[in-house]
C-alpha cells in the first residue's frame, strides 16, 4: 500500500467460516444500525443481543455508537465502558472459536475478565458473550428443532455439531432471561442435509422466528432473499413475513456480493427492520451495482399473491395483468416427474418399431410404452417441455429454452410438461409465447433461484394458442406504458 498509515479493519479481512456462516463487513453492519432510532445510542437502559455472534462486529459497532452517545450520561470514560459492556451488550456465539473471536473483538481480550479487557467489572471469562455446546435432539433420524440429519451430525465431541443454541429450544428466554430492546445479527443460513449435489436445509428463518418470541422492540437481520418466493421449508415463514405489518423497512440486494464480497448466495440477500410498535406498509429499497435503484412504500403482500414481489416497478404491471382475470399457465404444467421417470433415467440408444422417444438429461433415448409410469395418455399428444432447472435465478442471465415434444414421446423429471395440446400448431404457438420477454418477466416475479417448478409460472397469464405471440402483441394487449416496457426489457436478457 502506498499509504503507510493504512490500518485495515481486521473484521474486513476475515475469511468466512463457510458459505452458510458468512462474516459481516463493518460497513454493512453500520448500514443496518442506521435503521434503528438514534435515541437508542444515548439511552443507558437500552439492551442489545446478537444471538449468533461470529466476529462480534455487531456488538463492537453498537459499542462505538453508545460510547459516543452517552458521553453526557457517563462523562468518565471507564465508567461508560463498564456500563455499556457490562449491562447493555450481549451475545451468543455459534461456536467456541467465534466466542473467542467475538470477545477479542468486543472486549479487547479473548477472556472478558482478562488483564487487557476494556471492561473492569466481569468476574467470568465469558462476560456477556456466551457459548455452550448444544447437542441435537434426535427424533426419527432428524433433529426436532433444526431438522438436521442424525446420520450427518451425530458426531464425536471433538467435531462441531452445528446445533445452534438460539434455535434449539422452544423458549429462547431460557438462554438469557431478560428483555432486549434490539436483537440484531447475521444468522447461519443453511445446513447440509447429506443429500446429493450439496443439498441443504434453510435455517435462517428459524432465527428470525425465535427472535420474535423474545418480544424485543426491534429486530434487524440480514438473511438470504430466497424466502420471498418460499420453497423448501420456507412457505409458512414467507406467509408470516409478508403479512406482518411490523416489518417497517426492507433492503433487497439482487447480488449478495454487494454485501459480502466474493460470496455467491443464489437469489441475493436482504436486511430488514422489524418494529414491534409499527403497523403499516413497508419501505422496500432495491440495491443494484452499488446504488439504490428503487424505493417504494407498499404492502409486502400484494392482493391475491402468496409471494413477495421484490421489484417495486413490477407492481403496476402485475396489477394490469391480473385485472384480465385470465387462467394462468401453471394450470397446464405438469407436476414433478411428469411420466414417473427419474432424472438419471436414460432409456435405450436403440429405437424399435414400437418404442417411444424419451427426452432425458442431456440425452435422447428410447423406451417401450409400458415403461411409462404415469400420464401415459400424454404420450401421443403434442407437448412442450421446459427444463425444471434454469440458470441461477438471475433474470438478466437466465433463458427459458422450450422444446417441442412430438407424439410418441415423453420425458424424465429433468423437464416439466406444458400441455398436452391437440395440434402441433398450438404447441408451437405456446413456444412463441414462452420465448417472449413478457413471459420471462412474469416468471421472474416468482423465481429467484435456479429451480423452476410449475409454481413459478402462476403469474403468467394463458393466451389464445390459435395464434403466435410477440412482445409487441402482449405489450399492446395489457396496455403497458413505455416506462413499464422499458423496465421489462431491462430485466430480461436478450432473446435468442
Amino acid at each position: 500500500m502506498n499509504n503507510v498509515n493504512y490500518n485495515p479493519d481486521v473484521l474486513n479481512m476475515l475469511s468466512n467460516l463457510s458459505s452458510d456462516e458468512v462474516f459481516t463487513p463493518p460497513e454493512l453492519v453500520n448500514e443496518m444500525l442506521d435503521l434503528l432510532p438514534s435515541a437508542l445510542w444515548s439511552n443507558p437502559d437500552a439492551t442489545f443481543l446478537d444471538p449468533f455472534s461470529k466476529s462480534g462486529v455487531f456488538l463492537r459497532e453498537i459499542a462505538k455508537r453508545l460510547m459516543k452517545g452517552m458521553e453526557n450520561v457517563f462523562p468518565d470514560k471507564q465508567e461508560r465502558i463498564n456500563h455499556i459492556f457490562g449491562i447493555q451488550l450481549y451475545g451468543i456465539a455459534i461456536t467456541e472459536l467465534t466466542a473467542l473471536l467475538s470477545r477479542r473483538s468486543v472486549y479487547g481480550s479473548k477472556t472478558a475478565n482478562g488483564k487487557y479487557s476494556f471492561c473492569e467489572t466481569f468476574s467470568i471469562e465469558q462476560g456477556n458473550i456466551s457459548f455452550d455446546r448444544i447437542e441435537h435432539t434426535w427424533e426419527n433420524g432428524k433433529c426436532k428443532y433444526c431438522n438436521a440429519s442424525q446420520e450427518v451430525y451425530d458426531r464425536e465431541d471433538t467435531l462441531e455439531t452445528h446445533a445452534y443454541q438460539f434455535i434449539h429450544t422452544n423458549n429462547p428466554k431460557e438462554i438469557i432471561n431478560m428483555k432486549f430492546d434490539v436483537i440484531i445479527g447475521n444468522p447461519p443460513y443453511q445446513l447440509s442435509d447429506g443429500g446429493a449435489q450439496a443439498s441443504a436445509i434453510p435455517l435462517y428463518h428459524k432465527f428470525v422466528l425465535q427472535a420474535k418470541k423474545m418480544n424485543p422492540e426491534f429486530i434487524t437481520m440480514i438473511i438470504p432473499s430466497r424466502w420471498f418466493a418460499g420453497g423448501r421449508g420456507l412457505d409458512s415463514f414467507r406467509d408470516e413475513m409478508i403479512k406482518d405489518k411490523r416489518l417497517k423497512e426492507l433492503h433487497d440486494f439482487l447480488q449478495a456480493s454487494e454485501c459480502f464480497p466474493g460470496v455467491e448466495i443464489k437469489g441475493g440477500v436482504c436486511y430488514f427492520l422489524w418494529d414491534k410498535n409499527y403497523q403499516g406498509d413497508c419501505t422496500v429499497v432495491t440495491h443494484e451495482n452499488g446504488k439504490i435503484v428503487s424505493k417504494m412504500e407498499r404492502p409486502l403482500k400484494e392482493a391475491e399473491c402468496d409471494v413477495f414481489i421484490r421489484y417495486n416497478e413490477a407492481i403496476p404491471i402485475l396489477r394490469k395483468v391480473k385485472s384480465f382475470k385470465e387462467q394462468t399457465v401453471d394450470k397446464i404444467i405438469s407436476a414433478q416427474r411428469p411420466f414417473g421417470l427419474r432424472t438419471f433415467f436414460q432409456g435405450s440408444t436403440t429405437e424399435t418399431k414400437n418404442s417411444i422417444k424419451v427426452y432425458a438429461n442431456k440425452n435422447i433415448g428410447y423406451i417401450e410404452r409400458d415403461e411409462v409410469i404415469q400420464n401415459i395418455e400424454w404420450v401421443d399428444k403434442h407437448k412442450v417441455i421446459v427444463p425444471r432447472a434454469i440458470g441461477s435465478g438471475d433474470s438478466k442471465a437466465d433463458l427459458i429454452k422450450p422444446l417441442y415434444a412430438e407424439p410418441r414421446s415423453c420425458c424424465t423429471e429433468t423437464y416439466v410438461v406444458f400441455g398436452p395440446f391437440d395440434s402441433k400448431k398450438e404447441a408451437m404457438n405456446m413456444i412463441s409465447y414462452i420465448k417472449t420477454k413478457f413471459f420471462h418477466f412474469m416468471v421472474t416475479l416468482q423465481k429467484n433461484t435456479m429451480m423452476a417448478p410449475k409454481s413459478v409460472y402462476s403469474f403468467v397469464p394463458m393466451q389464445d394458442l390459435n395464434k403466435s405471440w410477440s412482445d409487441e402483441d402482449l405489450y399492446k394487449k395489457y396496455k403497458l406504458t413505455d416506462e413499464e416496457i422499458t423496465f421489462i426489457e431491462s430485466m430480461i436478457r436478450p432473446m435468442e
